[in-house]
């Protein structure tokens, strides 16, 4: 099992340099961040964009796995989006991971002045969405009409540091989402019940997660892939389980969630006065010592 960090983009570069070399000192496998133009609770604070974020992080750092978690068709296109991803994957030398999904509902849905998508149209559009920017990412020149996107002689030269492109992980419970995560996913993401993981109750929550891999397993069988070849990521900090609250709780949630077949755990950063509000010491420990107690 692999431990993760999201560093939410809310730091002047002055400080937030210090936060991703010290996610890296302390041997975290991979640290993301939220790919949201504004996010929640933090609405009226400091928030800064994903992309320029991940360069920085990416110039401050030498072996930190990057990315974003996830990124979606809200106010992204496919065109303008790949030029940016191969960009970051070069200037951090094959370290960049693209956390992807349909997005939600919120300010992101509706900045652009546009109307808020249903679920289907969501849905809809990330059909489109995914399968352009996997062909963007893996050939020179794209072409390609479609009803929500499209392509006119897109270049992207040079390709990708990594081959045959950057890995996805594609965020996903429904049927749907779990054919593109089985087709184009190098890793899978949950973060609980998307109808509302913080009203599961606590006892409960890890059966969610496991009915929720045993449908992706039944996409990669459809797909004909290997269910081993997808890594298997859980986000926490959205369901009522507090795994930070103590060394020895996470060390049981992690060891609950392994057992299921979770590959990768990433917990959030701590910002004080927050819902992410942990104690840093607990947290440093569980970076550096948390899942030696697994094995």
């Amino acid at each position: 099992m692999r431990l993760s960090t999201v560093i939410l983009p809310i730091h002047r570069w002055n400080e937030g340099r210090q936060v991703w070399r010290r996610a890296e000192e302390l041997g975290f496998h991979a640290a993301y961040t939220y790919d949201h133009l504004s996010w929640r609770s933090f609405r009226e604070q400091p928030w800064f964009g994903a992309v320029p974020t991940l360069t920085a992080a990416a110039c401050a750092t030498e072996r930190l796995r990057l990315g974003t978690l996830v990124t979606s068709p809200n106010f992204r296109h496919p065109v303008t989006l790949a030029k940016e991803l191969l960009t970051v994957d070069d200037i951090s030398g094959g370290r960049l991971t693209v956390g992807i999904g349909v997005g939600g509902a919120g300010f992101d849905a509706t900045v652009l002045g546009q109307e808020e998508w249903s679920a289907r149209q969501r849905a809809d559009r990330f059909d489109e969405f995914l399968p352009l920017l996997d062909k963007l990412l893996t050939q020179d020149s794209t072409t390609e009409k479609g009803e929500y996107y499209s392509a006119v002689e897109a270049r992207n030269i040079p390709r990708c540091v990594q081959q045959p492109r950057v890995p996805f992980y594609v965020a996903a419970t429904g049927p749907r989402g779990l054919k593109l995560a089985a087709e184009y996913g190098q890793g899978w993401v949950s973060y609980g019940d998307p109808r509302g993981p913080a009203d599961v109750p606590v006892d409960q929550a890890p059966a969610v997660i496991e009915a929720q891999l045993g449908k992706l397993r039944s996409a990669c069988e459809a797909q004909g892939r290997d269910y081993a070849t997808v890594n298997r990521v859980l986000l926490q900090g959205s369901t009522a389980e507090l795994p930070l609250r103590s060394f020895d709780a996470f060390v049981d949630y992690a060891g609950t969630y392994q057992a299921l077949g979770i590959d990768e755990i990433v917990i959030h950063w701590p910002v004080p006065d927050s819902i992410f509000a942990n104690d840093l010491t607990v947290f440093e420990k569980i970076a550096t010592e948390g899942l030696a107690q697994l094995t």
